[in-house]
């Protein structure tokens, strides 16, 4: 089939390398405008860009993610279907019911739960035992389409948002392919969404990431992982950024109670109390230094049983 292919992140390259890998034509791309950043306006280009351009794909990239401009476009390619996965836009009807057989996202999530931005990262957040890719067939709603076939994984004990996008990303094009061979031999099944057991999440920011040690263990831990590699869970230490990136649940206290934020720091190890137990800090890395071990951060950072830790660079009891 003749398919356009929409995305921007590394995962939804994986599932346009398969795409191009197959017996399907990759008619155009259409990705996020390239980002700006740093004092020198660097100009970086999405994973499915550099993709795109590896193979001499054309490439559009609207500012919106429909309009008059971009439908005459896809218009004259004349695709037999558009291929969506994490595009970062919302497709209005006239682009949804141009191609002959629709529109088709692969969204990281088993469907209806967990629909909208950053499923992975809550996935992980929330502690789900597992979660998987849907292919839905794309509707005007918010991922309410029906769904055509999912694939699924279960979560590990130290998974993380990182570990799982990779996951993921490994199962997307093998299930896009499938699914599109069903669609193109017409025996491709839909099923409507239970409506009532629809979930959503919000995209994650850099607000996320700070650790609020009256939580219980538990949840701070998930964090750590749910928040890993971006935006890093974090707190602050005489006002010097610290961010974590491996703990574990514990029971260790200082003096027999737990003080939220509070360290102890001994040949045991770095913990800090929460509401609810305390964090075992595995690895972690200081403001303007490197990701290091707990023992070695411990070697050559001034910190001691006692100390506090804060979610925000304002101490409360100044």
């Amino acid at each position: 089939m003749r398919t356009v292919f929409m995305g921007t992140p590394a995962i939804a390259a994986a599932a346009l390398a398969a795409l191009l890998g197959s017996r399907h034509s990759v008619e155009a791309v259409v990705t996020r405008p390239d980002a700006v950043s740093g004092r020198g306006k660097s100009v970086h280009f999405s994973p499915v860009k550099e993709l795109a351009l590896e193979h001499g794909i054309k490439v559009l990239q609207p500012e919106k993610g429909s309009g008059s401009l971009l439908f005459d476009e896809l218009s004259a390619i004349k695709p037999d279907i558009i291929v969506v996965m994490a595009y970062g836009r919302i497709l209005k009807k006239d682009v949804l019911e141009l191609p002959k057989h629709g529109c088709i996202n692969l969204h990281a999530s088993l469907l209806p739960a967990y629909r909208g931005a950053s499923p992975i990262q809550w996935a992980v957040l929330n502690g789900e035992p597992q979660t998987g890719i849907t292919v839905m067939q794309m509707a005007e709603g918010l991922d309410s389409g029906d769904i055509i076939m999912t694939e699924k994984t279960p979560l590990d004990a130290k998974e993380t948002a990182g570990s799982l996008t990779e996951k993921l990303a490994e199962m997307a094009g093998p299930l896009l392919l499938k699914a599109l061979d069903a669609i193109e031999a017409g025996n491709a099944t839909r099923t409507p969404q239970e409506e009532a057991k629809a979930t959503y999440v919000t995209t994650i920011d850099k607000s996320f990431g700070a650790l609020d040690f009256t939580k219980d263990a538990a949840m701070l831990e998930r964090m750590v992982r749910g928040l890993y590699p971006w935006p890093s869970a974090y707190a602050y230490h005489n006002g010097k950024l610290i961010k974590f990136y491996d703990c574990d649940v514990s029971y260790v206290s200082l003096d027999g109670s737990f003080i939220p934020g509070r360290v102890n720091a001994s040949k045991q190890g770095l913990f800090i109390e929460t509401g609810s137990g305390s964090l075992k800090v595995n690895e972690l890395q200081a403001e303007g230094k490197k990701r290091m071990m707990a023992r070695d951060f411990l070697n050559g950072y001034k910190i001691a049983s006692g100390d506090m830790l804060y979610d925000s660079l304002r101490n409360p009891e100044e």
